[in-house]
């Protein structure tokens, strides 16, 4: 394979699929619009992670498991929608509370929320396993490792952009950032179950 058309498809897909991520992570800036920078680079990378091993795994269940993984395809837009809707109530829940302290939000992203969505938002990069299913396993590691890049770039901009809105709207940034979510979810079932 042509290395440098390798590594530009990969930077595509990685866009691509960066996408959900990038408006996940913007939703929970939002929340959180007085969030550090640590907490930034761990969502950012949790995120990258997950676009990173889901089309490994995808490569993998293809070139080895390919009738069970097309089974369980169908599933994905379902578990997208259940994951981001649950995340999202519960932010619109809590936007709701009344006597909220002001950094209470910051508190609501925990390390098993950020994980939730990092599952949520790369789940239907599974399939990219089928686009990257004659790639030598070499390139597919660079290939997911370069999606991965590109996802942790998106997603620190997410980030910086959601800051500034949340900022902006700081009494309704996490009614906002819910709401947000619930639509991505809702975008990744209609996408993967109509079309």
């Amino acid at each position: 394979m042509d290395w440098r058309l390798l590594f530009l498809n990969s930077i595509l897909l990685g866009f691509g699929l960066a996408l959900d991520a990038f408006s996940v992570s913007v939703a929970d800036a939002m929340a959180n619009p007085n969030m550090k920078s640590g907490k930034k680079i761990s969502i950012a990378l949790t995120f990258a992670v997950f676009q990173t091993l889901m089309p490994l795994v995808g490569w993998f269940c293809v070139r080895t498991i390919a009738d069970k993984f097309s089974l369980f395809q169908k599933a994905i837009p379902y578990i997208a929608l259940i994951l981001l809707a649950y995340i999202g109530i519960k932010m619109i829940i809590e936007s709701r509370k009344d006597g909220e302290e002001e950094n209470e939000g910051v508190a609501a992203l925990t390390f098993a929320t950020l994980i939730i969505q990092g599952v949520a938002t790369s789940i239907d990069a599974l399939s990219v396993g089928f686009a990257i299913a004659d790639y030598s396993s070499l390139e597919a590691l660079v290939s997911t490792l370069i999606i991965g890049i590109t996802t942790f770039i998106i997603c620190i901009f997410g980030l910086e952009l959601g800051k500034k809105v949340g900022k902006a709207f700081s009494d309704k940034a996490t009614l906002f950032g819910g709401c947000i979510l619930i639509i991505i979810g809702l975008e990744i079932f209609i996408k993967g179950v109509f079309f």
